[in-house]
């Protein structure tokens, strides 16, 4: 099984390709790519490496999927006697990640080819097949 565990926002995420993980905001466009490099450790399979503290050049890349605020959490303060009440709510801002690939130290990303560019690859396919015929 291949996973990567990594930190972003202060936080420390367990990580394999596939999985959608949601981490404190970052300033990223929603469809854009991102890259996290501080990675604390990496399992191929076998193969493990831990960093010291980070594990040098290795990276995780990811697509953002969202960007948005949390549920509505009240907070709320009370001393008895003496009529004190404050009442406040808060949202915490997150971002949605969509984890494409984990990269050992040395790895290139290659990114996919977009969904829009392959349909019009095969869009001209027909046309041509449709005027060769």
């Amino acid at each position: 099984m291949n996973y990567a565990i990594i930190e972003t926002g202060g936080k420390q995420y367990k990580v394999t390709e596939g999985q959608v993980i949601s981490v404190e905001r970052l300033e990223a466009e929603e469809g854009g790519s991102v890259q996290l490099d501080k990675v604390l450790f990496l399992a191929d399979g076998e193969n493990i490496t831990v960093g010291k503290p980070l594990v040098e050049g290795a990276k995780v890349m990811a697509t953002v999927k969202e960007n948005g605020k949390g549920d509505k959490i009240i907070v709320f303060k009370y001393k008895s006697k003496v009529r004190y009440r404050r009442k406040n709510g808060h949202r915490q801002q997150f971002t949605s990640l969509s984890i494409d690939k984990i990269l050992p130290a040395g790895a290139e990303y290659v990114k996919p080819a977009k969904k829009a560019a392959r349909r019009k690859k095969t869009e001209e396919k027909v046309e041509e097949q449709a005027n060769g015929a």
